[in-house]
């Protein structure tokens, strides 16, 4: 059966009527570090607000968003996507920026594991431990989850990076921070037009239109993707629409969001450790062992579709004495996960609000504060798997679930002296999750109250050069894909399913850090760097865990304590060649030392994030007619083997690997080509795996990375 190409996706369910359209208008531009030279890729207009640059605008600004991060007094990160030639998938996005580590699920629109400072490692498939913003509204549901495929990065003008408790809405109490995407308006660019093609039957299209009056602007952008697969059984698809409408008149601003995203892709799972060099491309089913039959993929069918309708406003009034904004959302989620034992059907509808207020009481005092509020009704139904053709069999689980959220906000900014301020934020926060069983009646209803205060200091040592110290508090509460466990503990039969309610405390966690940036030297090509070291004691870390045929087996709160500590540091600029050339470069290293303190993993390192991660490019920059041209290799480097479980079983491990990728970016006038070249030495690694107490190399348990890849793009600017 290893010869069987991966099939075509087939939903299982009617499509949305949206879906023709979407793909009709396509036939109608990842990240780098804030500070590096625009000059060194084609402009796009990210505008400024003149006014109130305090807050957020409406019309997402570089300028303004690097003036607001500034003051947060540590790391932060702020990514400006349409400088990067491809935006097919989050990496293209955040690659390079420190702090923030993804580990590819199997390298298309699925789901990678995000993680920020050791957040949400252990849930699977990954769904918790960050906030997502999409244009400063949370996109979590409000039990804290989310689906991380329903990203479009070429929709995002910025990307701005608040990492562990360095937040600015009052929705993010966790350990890992927050991420805001925000949208490309119609004040930005006339129009777009992006293809792509590329290995593995990758391709992609994506348009967009924009137009602006003198107070207003509009801008739709729709897009497709398609992928194959590297592996067997991995095709996947994704459409989006992407609209919005603002206004401005005098003091105040409105803007209507609308988004609708249809996601779709086949699960390859785990295989054992040896078949990652062996037959990277296979999936269980491809063998003749007792293993390949009991879980083989192309029988079970193991896949997710995801769609979402989402509608968002923003309103923002006033003046620098006093600002306000109110934000408005309502989502609706459908959302099928089937793993090769059980699928997992949910229907979400979230409704949440957020109010903030900044003022400005002297020269030297600032002010803000904020409330959220935020509620998401879910019916979640559970089912068995059959073995023989992946159909849903007996229902096991039907449940009933709510979670709502009340939080609070309050904090001041101090100028104590010319190049000294005192940042200090106090976060309150009453969340509830309430869950019942319609089968059985089991009821288990949970709140929790509590606070999150943090406070740091900005010292300003040069005009170039800013350090920090902060001391904060993180509190982050289970989302029911904790709560509600359901197993199914003999794949071969699947009768023995069951489900039951889990009851879980707070992860609390106390986090300091002291850190910098700045900059080298004046002009366009001076190097930028940020450093920053952190160390953080966790409480009753929510640790997830697989069984030994790799599927989720239950959730507990480690009572020993946790440590999570690292160093993330950033490096970019840009070395002069002649009059009309350079070397642009930057890279970034993560590293991450996360251990059980007490308990019966003392010691042990906690499975799940590579220690060391390091990723770095290097770009040759030539004028030419009208344009430029850029090309030059990468790395993306993981130096040392990572651990798949607490006990760190001996040969249980991500092997360390280096991936050697090339890149080529052509621009003249309104015209952009590239071509990209990944993993060009068709490196076998695993790059990423299940998480269990105890494992051992034979058990199904690693994902195997895409192979050598190339692919090639096209965009033009209206």
């Amino acid at each position: 059966m290893s010869s069987v190409p991966s099939p075509v996706l087939r939903p299982s369910r009617p499509r949305a009527l949206m879906h023709p359209i979407a793909c009709a208008l396509a036939l109608l531009a990842s990240s780098v570090h804030a500070d590096e030279p625009a000059a060194l890729l084609p402009s796009v207009t990210v505008r400024a607000d003149a006014a109130g640059e305090g807050t957020a605008p409406l019309r997402p600004s570089a300028v303004a968003e690097r003036e607001r991060l500034a003051r947060v007094p540590g790391g932060t990160n702020l990514a400006l996507p349409q400088q990067e030639a491809r935006l097919a998938t989050l990496r293209d996005v955040l690659d390079y920026q420190p702090g923030v580590v993804l580990q590819d699920f199997f390298g298309a629109t699925d789901q990678p594991r995000l993680s920020i400072r050791g957040s949400g490692i252990q849930s699977n498939p990954v769904n918790r431990g960050v906030v997502l913003l999409q244009d400063g509204l949370p996109l979590n549901e409000a039990d804290g989850s989310f689906i991380i495929g329903l990203l479009e990065p070429r929709n995002a003008a910025l990307v701005s990076v608040r990492r562990g408790a360095n937040t600015l809405t009052p929705s993010a109490t966790t350990l890992g921070g927050e991420l805001d995407f925000q949208s490309l308006t119609g004040a930005d660019q006339k129009g777009q037009v992006r293809a792509e093609y590329g290995s593995f039957g990758r391709k992609a299209l994506q348009g967009a239109v924009g137009v602006a009056g003198e107070q207003w602007d509009g801008r739709i952008g729709v897009s497709g993707d398609r992928f194959d697969g590297y592996r067997h059984h991995s095709a996947s698809r994704r459409d989006a629409l992407h609209a919005n409408l603002g206004f401005q008149r005098g003091g105040v601003e409105n803007r209507t969001y609308l988004s609708w995203t249809d996601l779709e892709f086949e699960i390859p799972n785990v295989v054992p450790k040896d078949r990652v060099g062996s037959n990277p491309r296979g999936v269980m089913g491809d063998g003749s062992t007792p293993q390949d039959q009991l879980l083989n993929i192309y029988r079970r069918d193991p896949r997710r579709e995801a769609r979402q309708l989402r509608l968002a406003n923003r309103t923002r009034w006033g003046s620098d004495a006093l600002r306000q904004e109110l934000g408005l959302y309502w989502q609706d989620t459908d959302d099928w996960f089937k793993d090769p034992t059980m699928g997992t059907r949910t229907d979400s509808r979230t409704l949440g609000a957020q109010w903030r207020a900044d003022g400005q009481a002297s020269a030297q005092l600032a002010w803000h504060m904020a409330l959220a509020w935020s509620r998401s009704d879910m019916d979640r139904s559970l089912r068995a798997v059959s073995p023989a053709n992946g159909s849903e069999l007996q229902l096991f689980g039907d449940y009933d679930l709510q979670a709502e959220n009340l939080q609070g906000q309050l904090g001041a900014d101090w100028r104590v002296a010319r190049d000294w301020t005192v940042v200090g934020q106090i976060g309150w926060s009453r969340q509830s999750r309430d869950a019942a069983s319609r089968q059985t009646g089991q009821r288990l209803d949970q709140q929790w109250t509590f606070a999150t205060p943090k406070i740091g200091v900005n010292w300003q040592a040069t005009p170039a050069t800013r350090v920090w110290a902060n001391l904060s508090r993180s509190q982050e509460a289970p989302t029911f894909w904790e709560i509600v466990a359901g197993t199914v503990p003999n794949p071969a039969n699947p009768a023995t399913a069951k489900s039951s309610l889990t009851r879980l405390e707070l992860q609390r966690a106390t986090t300091w850090e002291i850190g910098g940036q700045g900059r080298w030297g004046e002009g366009a090509h001076a190097p930028q760097w940020q450093l920053v070291y952190y160390r953080s004691q966790v409480a009753d870390e929510i640790l997830s865990v697989s069984n030994a045929y790799g599927q989720a087996l239950g959730t507990t709160n480690y009572a020993g304590g946790t440590r999570h500590q690292g160093v993330e540091a950033g490096l970019s600029g840009s070395w002069a060649l002649g009059a009309a050339g350079a070397l642009d470069w930057r890279g970034s290293w993560t590293y991450s030392d996360f251990r059980f303190k007490d308990g019966a993993y003392a010691g042990n390192r906690i499975a799940g994030v590579p220690r060391q991660l390091i990723n770095a490019e290097l770009m040759w920059r030539t004028a030419v007619a009208n344009g430029s041209l850029r090309l030059g290799p990468n790395l993306r480097w993981m130096p040392q083997d990572t651990p798949i479980d607490h006990a760190n079983t001996a040969g249980a491990t991500q092997d360390s690997y280096a991936l050697l990728g090339f890149k080529l970016e052509w621009t003249q006038g309104p015209w952009r080509t590239w071509l990209m070249a990944e993993n060009l030495t068709d490196r076998r690694y695993a790059s990423s795996f299940a998480i269990r107490d105890k494992a051992t190399a034979a058990q199904p348990g690693y994902l195997p990375g895409l192979g050598r890849s190339v692919a090639v793009g096209v965009s033009y600017l209206f």
